[in-house]
């Protein structure tokens, strides 16, 4: 009898630990996202997700204290999948190896879903504002390492306005893709590096 309980606490104990496995996280953080891309933010339980995943609920909030927070750390994970741009030696190459990064994020189905969902909602709610911020803020670094590399070479001008070109930069991509949703060949993204580098040219403060 004293056999058969550590036995069974045994293989309780093991199923608590491979729970908290990466492999079960990943899982998880998947879910969460399929289920978004079907329901929108909204309606997302976390029930579904974790059985989606083939896990107890409970599995979740040993990971993530609330629905908020594992949205918030999912997304902040792979979202913004653009990682330090490397100097491609000119702006319009800089431009286009930003647009092929970005281009992998947009051209993914689920992605393509949730980004309009999550900018919904904070149309209607303040809830997830800072969780979009923080993704505008990378993309937004990475298009400042462009710009700052590119005036040190000379290609823009010093006065440059900033902000304008960090809003122009990715614009015409996210709204083919996203907005219209188009898809975007090699030679569209070759287009608009060629159209923004020449726009950046002209982005002068108080012009």
């Amino acid at each position: 009898m004293e056999r058969n309980q550590s036995d069974a606490k045994t293989r309780r104990n093991l199923s608590g630990a491979a729970l908290k496995r990466p492999a079960v996280t990943k899982a998880l953080t998947r879910a969460l996202f399929e289920e978004w891309a079907q329901t929108g933010y909204s309606a997302l339980r976390l029930e579904r997700v974790a059985a989606r995943a083939g896990a107890g609920k409970a599995a979740i909030y040993r990971r993530w204290s609330s629905k908020h927070e594992f949205v918030s750390q999912a997304v902040a994970s792979i979202a913004v999948d653009i990682t330090d741009m490397d100097d491609e030696g000119t702006l319009e190459a800089d431009i286009l190896a930003f647009l092929k990064s970005l281009r992998r994020v947009l051209r993914h189905p689920i992605a393509g879903r949730i980004l309009p969902d999550l900018f919904a909602e904070c149309a209607r709610s303040d809830e997830l504002v800072p969780l979009l911020d923080r993704i505008a803020s990378a993309r937004r670094d990475r298009g400042l390492e462009i710009v700052d590399r590119a005036i040190s070479r000379g290609e823009l001008p010093a006065e440059l306005d900033r902000e304008l070109a960090l809003d122009l930069i990715p614009a015409p991509l996210y709204w083919r893709m996203i907005s219209t949703r188009r898809r975007a060949s090699m030679s569209d993204l070759e287009r608009q590096a060629k159209v923004i580098s020449a726009a950046l040219r002209t982005a002068r403060m108080g012009e």
